[in-house]
């Protein structure tokens, strides 16, 4: 017997022995089914062959579906964590100058924003001598300010976090970096009864990091303990 008989002898035993070797092979199926529509002839349709394509082709499309809903949880995942980590930071401090140094310092690197800002509204333009050295993270703007940087003029209704790219920064909020922030979220800031409104702004150079069509559920949480923490500074 020639070696090249035996070779095949022995690959047919083997298939016969473990089918599951062709069966799981993709590729191997996708050949034989091939070979065998090309002996029926063009005058024959196998409808058994047309069938498993179409099976393959929405199994595929499923596991792309898979793959896309698995990378979507585990984006939502780092983002929850992200956010939690930058809320238990921002409980820290004992003291409202701390709070702030915070804020401009290891809660924005946690949440990877290159600029953060927080604005309240006052009749007085001037901040507190002893919190105008947090001028890069605090400033004081007139009643009516954080309305208007919301809707930018426009007749809309304001939301709680609003995310949006940037084409024209306010030096109020971003000073020296307005000229290169390019998208932000701004969370709108209830302070309570008796208190005029007020903002946190992150901005970012990336314009593609804030879009209005990203989901808003997890700065929404962080608006609502940010409110609860400058209620209690302010208190």
């Amino acid at each position: 017997m020639s070696s090249t008989a035996m070779t095949e002898t022995n690959l047919r035993d083997r298939i016969i022995s473990d089918p599951d070797v062709i069966l799981e092979d993709r590729d191997l199926m996708r050949a034989l089914v091939a070979a065998n529509e090309k002996s029926l002839g063009n005058n024959i349709i196998d409808l058994r062959g047309i069938a498993m394509e179409r099976l393959e082709k929405r199994l595929a499309r499923l596991e792309d579906t898979h793959r896309s809903v698995i990378a979507a949880a585990y984006e939502n995942l780092a983002g929850t964590n992200q956010i939690h980590r930058a809320i238990l930071k921002l409980l820290d401090p004992s003291e409202f100058e701390h709070f702030l140094k915070n804020l401009g310092g290891e809660v924005s690197d946690i949440l990877r924003v290159d600029h953060v800002r927080l604005v309240l509204e006052s009749a007085q333009s001037q901040l507190d001598p002893a919190l105008a050295r947090f001028g890069e993270v605090l400033s004081v703007a007139e009643p009516g300010f954080a309305e208007h940087h919301l809707t930018q003029g426009r007749q809309t209704t304001t939301r709680t976090v609003t995310l949006r790219k940037v084409s024209c920064s306010t030096p109020l909020i971003y000073g020296d970096a307005a000229s290169w922030i390019r998208s932000e979220a701004v969370l709108k800031l209830d302070l309570g009864e008796g208190r005029l409104p007020g903002l946190l702004v992150m901005g970012s150079e990336d314009p593609n990091l804030f879009c209005p069509t990203q989901g808003t559920d997890l700065l929404a949480f962080f608006a609502g303990v940010f409110e609860r923490a400058m209620r209690r500074w302010l208190s």
